[in-house]
């Protein structure tokens, strides 16, 4: 990454910290090791009794500090792997699929199926944001409960999670850790961010200054400084109203990453008529990534959505291929996966970007 990226200049360092909350827990799967400071999302650590640290107190050089990871983790560069989630005509979930029911095209070239196979106990590696911005704040005692309700559900001994809360601001709660009361404690430390609005009274009509909301950055450095140095199955379960304020990511940048390390946004629509919620962004990260939008707007939808998003980790198919353009030129990709049988609908990500040489 440039050092001239929006995200990496000195006025993003005074204008918004990005914290560190808790340690790492590499106590259940081994993965290389990390610097103590990992771009933007990486800049605090704390234990009890410690105050976090900011960004200027342990960050890099500016020059290295959004380089990418020296050497990412990949099974295989050439192999191309697809996690589906498959519904009937009533949504409920079909489990029973064999690999002769799916056809997998890409640029509208068949490809041939190399592996496939019923995922309901593959590691996840998830990443659970919250949105503690100033619209959001009549839900987050729901979501606080909803929440770690959910990380019971789904959690299985080998999988990993970590806990992002993001308003002005993008703060790491919890970094990866299989340990669930860690988890759920760092869910309990997410606080609304959303002091009393200012009113200007210049000009002939007074105006109400708005807090900023990093939705786009929080997905950009949940991705590029956390999820890219992930193995297996990648997923962010983002609870907000996708309104964005004040990112120094543009959507297509935050949707690029997101691509690029193959994660799966999940996103658990708040909606507020007071605030309104952008639909259209919310769309866009989850279709194009294999994920979901569901809207909520009471405790019992929250619940209902948590338990949909839980069933769908639990319940996919893997399905391999090596592709058939052998050109490395890092360019995207489509992907479509087409079922044989009619009456069902298949979530998948809509594509990825090749390897480059």
């Amino acid at each position: 990454m440039s050092a001239h990226h929006p995200l990496s200049t000195s006025r993003r360092v005074r204008k918004a910290s990005y914290r560190i909350g808790a340690q790492r827990d590499y106590s259940m799967r081994s993965r290389p090791l990390l610097s103590l400071v990992c771009g933007a999302i990486l800049a605090g650590m704390t234990c009890v009794g410690t105050p976090s640290r900011t960004l200027a107190q342990l960050a890099p050089p500016v020059a290295t500090r959004f380089q990418e990871p020296q050497q990412p983790i990949r099974v295989s560069v050439d192999l191309v792997n697809l996690f589906a989630t498959v519904r009937d005509g009533k949504k409920r979930i079909v489990p029973d699929l064999e690999q002769v029911d799916f056809q997998v095209l890409e640029d509208g070239v068949e490809q041939k199926i190399a592996n496939f196979s019923r995922e309901t106990n593959l590691p996840i590696t998830m990443g659970l944001l919250m949105d503690t911005s100033g619209s959001v704040q009549n839900l987050l005692a729901a979501e606080q409960e909803a929440a770690s309700r959910f990380l019971q559900q789904v959690m299985r001994p080998s999988d990993l999670a970590m806990v992002i809360s993001f308003d002005t601001d993008v703060d790491l709660l919890a970094d990866f850790t299989a340990d669930r009361g860690r988890l759920e404690r760092a869910i309990e430390r997410a606080r609304i961010n959303a002091p009393q609005s200012t009113v200007s009274v210049q000009g002939p009509f007074p105006t109400v200054a708005r807090r900023s909301t990093a939705f786009y950055d929080a997905i950009y450095l949940a991705c590029h400084e956390k999820l890219s140095r992930e193995a297996g199955r990648k997923s962010l379960v983002i609870l907000t109203d996708a309104a964005d304020y004040g990112s120094k990511m543009r959507l297509e940048e935050a949707l690029e990453t997101a691509q690029r390390t193959d994660t799966v946004i999940h996103i658990l629509l708040v909606h507020d008529p007071r605030f309104g919620s952008d639909w259209g962004a919310a769309r866009k990260f989850a279709e194009e990534t294999g994920g979901r939008v569901i809207e909520v707007q009471n405790e019992k939808d929250l619940k209902k959505a948590f338990d949909q998003i839980s069933e769908e980790l639990r319940t996919q198919y893997t399905l391999g291929y090596y592709s058939s353009n052998p050109a490395r030129d890092g360019k995207f990709r489509k992907i479509k996966i087409e079922l044989k049988k009619n009456g069902m609908k298949v979530l998948a990500r809509k594509g990825y970007y090749a390897p480059r040489n």
